[in-house]
Formats: structure tokens, C-alpha cells, sequence
């Protein structure tokens, strides 16, 4: 389970976060324009079928679609991190619901590396952390290299196995 610890004790709060690989933008962009695809192709449609004044939707939903496709990525990029220290993961993230999880390594059950395909297009991979409990019991952190992640994976695995002999 995520545990919620007061950062001054750990000395954490003075650290700076380690940001995701640039590619994560790439990848959020994606996203979004493929979210963003259907509500502009049904914009489109009703206009060239005539249902609507020409540019009353399609004006507005390329806008925001736009804003969706460039400038939410960014910000959401810019609000993601992460802080492995010696013996925990601080994983922080979000815009308007803001989370700041701390994973002390001696809860962690089991550590899943993964790819989906948009992310193995962009070079990407995401560590998930479960641990003990129902409530926050797993951890995601998106936007890392393979290789960084494998070796985030390697070092939490030896501090597991330095705690249970």
C-alpha cells in the first residue's frame, strides 16, 4: 500500500523530483489526439451534413482540441516525478487532484516492468509497485526508459531480498 509518511523525517522534501523522459509528452499528445478524434470527426460530419451553420462546432472543437493535443500534455509532463531513494519510491503526480505516494521498499510484494504498444513506440516503459492492502496497493510510474526502469525494478528487488535474509 502507498503509505502517506511525513517527508521531513525522510529528508525528502528538500529533493528534487526526477522528472519522466521527454518522450512522455510525445506519448500524452497521442493520447489525447486519439481521444480527441472522434468528437472532431462527429464536429465534421454534422457541419458537411449540413445539420449545422458552417464553423459554428468545428471552430470550437478544433480549439479545444488543439489546447488538448498541445498544451494539457505539457502541463501534465511537468506534474509527474518520482524521488528513489535508498530504501523507498516517492512517486508524485497530478494537476487539480494532486498525490504525493511514498512506497517504503519493505511493503512491496511484487514489481511489474510493462510496454503497451504506443509506449514501445516512444520508447517508453511503466514500473508498477504493488504492495500489502486494498487502498493505493499498487503504484504506477509511466515515462521511464526500459532501461531505467529495469534498473529501478533490480534496486528495489535487492533491498527485498537484503530485508528477508
Amino acid at each position: 500500500m502507498g503509505t502517506s509518511v511525513d517527508l521531513s523525517e525522510h529528508g525528502t522534501e528538500d529533493r528534487a523530483l526526477t522528472p519522466l523522459h521527454s518522450n512522455h509528452v510525445k506519448l500524452l499528445r497521442v493520447q489525447a489526439a486519439l481521444m480527441a478524434l472522434p468528437v472532431t470527426v462527429a464536429a465534421l460530419v454534422a457541419e458537411v451534413a449540413g445539420f449545422l451553420p458552417r464553423g459554428a462546432v468545428i471552430g470550437p472543437v478544433l480549439l479545444v482540441a488543439a489546447w488538448l493535443i498541445l498544451r494539457v500534455p505539457l502541463r501534465r509532463h511537468a506534474a509527474r516525478g518520482y524521488d528513489m531513494g535508498a530504501d523507498r519510491l516517492r512517486v508524485v503526480r497530478g494537476l487539480w487532484f494532486h498525490s504525493d505516494t511514498v512506497v517504503p521498499f519493505g511493503r512491496v510484494q511484487h514489481i511489474d516492468l510493462h510496454q503497451r504498444p504506443l509506449e514501445r513506440a516512444f520508447g517508453l516503459a511503466t514500473l508498477t509497485v504493488h504492495t500489502a492492502g486494498t487502498h493505493n496497493a499498487s503504484v504506477s510510474l509511466p515515462g521511464l526508459t526500459p532501461a531505467d526502469a529495469a534498473a529501478m525494478r533490480e534496486a528495489i528487488r535487492a533491498h527485498i531480498k537484503r530485508e528477508t535474509v
